[in-house]
C-alpha cells in the first residue's frame, strides 16, 4: 500500500497571507476594529518620531497583538513575539511585523490605562466576540 506523497521542504511555493486567512477567522475583526480607533483620542501615548534611529512601531500593531493575545489567552510578551514569528494569523495580522519582546512589553507599561478604557479593552472585545463565530462578520474587501 502507497502512503500519500509529502512535497519537498526546500520547493518553493507561492502564496500569500490573505489566502491562508479565512474570511469569517477572528483576526480580520481585530484587524478591522483596531484601524478604526483613534488611538489618542482613547488615551494611548502616541511618540513623536524622530529622525535618528529605527523608526518606531505603529502603536496599532500593538493593539492587534495584545487584542490577539487576548483571545487566545497569551499573556506573556515573549510568547506574543513568538507567535507573530510561527502564527500565520499573526503574520497576517501585523502584515508580517515582529515586534520584540521587550517593544511589546514597553508598550504595555506605557499605555495602562488606555488598555483599560471601555473602547480599546478586552470588557469592549468580549461584548463583541459573540459576533466573532458568525461567518459573514465582515463584508468582502
Amino acid at each position: 500500500m502507497a502512503y500519500i506523497q509529502t512535497s519537498d521542504r526546500f520547493q518553493l511555493q507561492m502564496s500569500c497571507l490573505e489566502e491562508r486567512i479565512e474570511r469569517d477567522n477572528p483576526v480580520r475583526f481585530i484587524d478591522a476594529f483596531v484601524d478604526h480607533l483613534d488611538l489618542s483620542r482613547i488615551g494611548f501615548q502616541i511618540l513623536e518620531q524622530k529622525n535618528e534611529g529605527r523608526p518606531s512601531f505603529d502603536p496599532k500593531v500593538f493593539l492587534k497583538l495584545y487584542l490577539y493575545g487576548y483571545l487566545n489567552n497569551i499573556r506573556s510578551s515573549r510568547r506574543l513575539e513568538k507567535e507573530s514569528i510561527r502564527n500565520v494569523e499573526v503574520q497576517w495580522l501585523l502584515k508580517s511585523l515582529v515586534p520584540n519582546y521587550h517593544s511589546i512589553a514597553d508598550f504595555r507599561k506605557t499605555n495602562p490605562k488606555a488598555l483599560h478604557s471601555p473602547l480599546s479593552t478586552p470588557h469592549y472585545l468580549r461584548l463583541l466576540k459573540t459576533q466573532i463565530p458568525r461567518k459573514g462578520f465582515l463584508k468582502p474587501l
